[in-house]
């Protein structure tokens, strides 16, 4: 069974390289039964979308940085 420490580091790997399919379904597995990984991983993602983003030379801004910028 995989432990948070190999699970975070597939999740950091799987930016950088194509998961074999074994490590895939172990953590798959893995992130059925740990919260703490399953929120690690929706961090991981959302970072990549915002570097994403910026890269594309958009800094992304929320909802309330807009409202706050839009005030008059």
């Amino acid at each position: 069974m995989m432990n948070c420490k190999q699970a975070t580091s597939l999740l950091s790997q799987r930016q950088e390289r194509p998961l074999t399919q074994v490590e895939r379904l172990s953590l798959r597995f893995h992130l059925m039964m740990c919260s703490g990984c399953r929120n690690f991983s929706r961090q991981m993602e959302s970072l990549r979308a915002m570097s994403r983003g910026y890269a594309k030379g958009g800094a992304s801004t929320t909802h309330a940085e807009r409202e706050q910028r839009d005030k008059p």
